[in-house]
């Protein structure tokens, strides 16, 4: 069988698995099925394996003789949410869903590790990171504070993202904050309940709320200089049973984020400063839980070149989105970016169907015709970062 063939035979295999994985899907940190799978055929090709990191974590390492050292990760987890796709594969785990990708990332990275055993090509040593826990729970911060770059030191690592909206087989890299950070905030006010009739002789935790939250808002607008982008969200209220009674508390949840770290610091100093002045305007406590979960992601330069080179290797320089805008949407690589020098990218997932619908959609789907280019750029990426000349 000839190379094309080869990997048009290993393109279907990967296709059935992708869709194995997403009929089987596993959330943060409970990746037990998705870890078997993994490390058993990572075994198979004669690879070295590492288990436990992060708990479901799983490492395979390929040698090549002497050289560099780089990384390729792809997450495994998937999210708690009901799947609506209709499709023959659909979850058969009420609750989950494969709907963010993370399925078709695996198949890719497993496909590419295929293909290196069996063809060789570059010089040196390439470690490939199944990362458990990127929804929420931030499992590439935990890989790496047991020691995932202590372990296995690289020179450089990679991620990538398939990206709904981007044409199928095109790809998108820039350098610099790919991804923003994103922080987690819960507010609690305690104040005095009473009747909704006699308001004086209460202390009313929903009118500080109310002014917190339009208060916050000023931080992006009037604190933040225009040019640094910022987000403040606060996604949930919740406070009180019926219609004639102040309540006692209110709690108030979201998120922030941000690219830049002085900013992410001014916010938080921020919100801290205005729930304090309008709780004590207003005579209730205020205690803010705030939680740094995610580091923004952020693109080093000359691996970012590198990574632009496989693209153009792999789909034409006419197929690459260059200079890709950043999103405020988060990624734990950046933790792992921010412990080793590397680069993510995206991957088109396609602009229309369900191919087409923005990830965390009950209806999304990952693109199994894009298989292909995932693995190719890959394959492509080691050659080019570990060359055997």
């Amino acid at each position: 069988m000839n190379d094309r063939l080869a990997f048009e035979a290993l393109c279907a295999e990967l296709a059935a698995l992708r869709q194995d994985l997403h009929a089987h899907p596993e959330i943060a940190f409970r990746e037990e099925r998705t870890s078997a799978l993994v490390a058993e055929r990572l075994a198979a090709l004669g690879l070295e394996v590492d288990r436990g990191l992060a708990g479901t974590g799983v490492v395979g390492t390929l040698r090549r003789g002497e050289g560099g050292t780089i990384g390729l990760r792809a997450d495994m987890d998937a999210l708690p949410l009901d799947e609506q796709t209709g499709l023959g594969y659909a979850s058969r785990h009420e609750g989950l869903m494969h709907a963010c990708g993370h399925d078709g990332h695996a198949a890719m990275l497993l496909g590419a590790a295929t293909w290196l055993a069996r063809h060789g090509g570059f010089r040196g040593t390439c470690h490939f990171v199944f990362q458990p826990a990127e929804e929420n729970l931030a499992g590439g911060k935990r890989m790496v504070e047991e020691g995932l770059f202590e372990r296995f030191p690289m020179d450089a690592i990679f991620g990538l993202h398939n990206w709904p909206g981007i044409e199928a087989g095109f790809m998108g890299v820039r350098s610099g904050p790919v991804m923003a950070s994103a922080d987690f905030f819960e507010l609690r006010i305690c104040g005095t309940g009473g009747h909704a009739a006699y308001p004086h002789r209460a202390r009313d935790p929903i009118v500080a709320a109310a002014q917190i939250v339009n208060a916050w808002q000023t931080l992006v607008s009037r604190s933040c200089d225009p040019l640094a982008a910022a987000v403040i969200s606060v996604t949930r209220i919740r406070g009180g049973t019926t219609d004639n009674v102040i309540p006692d508390r209110v709690t108030l949840g979201g998120t922030v984020r941000s690219f830049d770290e002085a900013v992410r610091q001014g916010i938080e100093q921020g919100m801290r400063r205005m729930a304090d002045g309008i709780a004590a305007a207003h005579e209730v406590v205020v205690t803010l839980d705030y939680e740094r979960r995610y580091r923004s992601t952020v693109n080093d330069q000359a691996a970012a070149a590198v990574a632009l080179s496989a693209m153009e290797r792999v789909v034409g320089s006419e197929r690459i989105v260059r200079d890709l805008p950043p999103t405020m949407g988060a990624e734990d690589f950046g933790w792992m970016l921010a412990a080793c020098p590397g680069a993510y990218v995206m991957l088109g997932n396609g602009t229309q169907g369900a191919h087409g619908r923005a990830l965390h959609n009950p209806g999304y789907d990952f693109n199994d015709a894009v298989i292909g280019v995932g693995v190719r750029y890959w394959v492509e990426l080691v050659r080019k970062a570990l060359p055997e000349d």
